[in-house]
């Protein structure tokens, strides 16, 4: 179960039009240690053209071997990818993880800058309390001890 501004958000159409994806806060209720991530709520996929749409083409130059298609991501199951909570999900400990999502975005450049503003801003990198130990690849834990 997702909470967003106090709403319980089941489906897509929960979040607001033309939603992205969100900055999300997960808890875990025992220890209190937390964590903050993203997640999109749909990708691109490519997919091999059939035998039958590949004999309706009729455009122009060298026919198209693939073709984009969207699917809705895995969202509404995601917990975050700190390797101590998919571990603790293995154990079949779900009801131990509060989720929140904290921001909306509605592109992915404004989904990654959003991260990284939540990221900065909760300081997770210097504070106890949180899973993060790095923000982008670029900011470690390590470098503030």
């Amino acid at each position: 179960m997702w909470l967003y501004k106090g709403k319980v958000i089941e489906e897509i159409k929960d979040l607001p039009k033309k939603a992205f994806g969100f900055v999300y806060q997960t808890t875990h209720t025992p220890t209190g240690l937390k964590y903050i991530g993203k997640k999109s709520l749909i990708y691109n996929q490519k997919k091999k053209l059939t035998k039958k749409e590949l004999a309706e083409y009729t455009g122009a130059g060298r026919k198209p071997k693939t073709r984009k298609t969207q699917k809705e991501s895995d969202w509404k199951t995601y917990y975050g990818s700190h390797s101590k909570i998919k571990g603790l999900l293995k154990e079949g400990k779900e009801n131990d993880f509060e989720r929140e999502i904290l921001q909306v975005a509605y592109n992915k450049k404004e989904l990654t800058y959003l991260e990284c503003k939540w990221q900065f801003k909760c300081e997770v990198l210097e504070l106890d309390g949180f899973l993060n130990y790095n923000i982008l690849g670029k900011f470690f834990d390590r470098d503030f001890v």
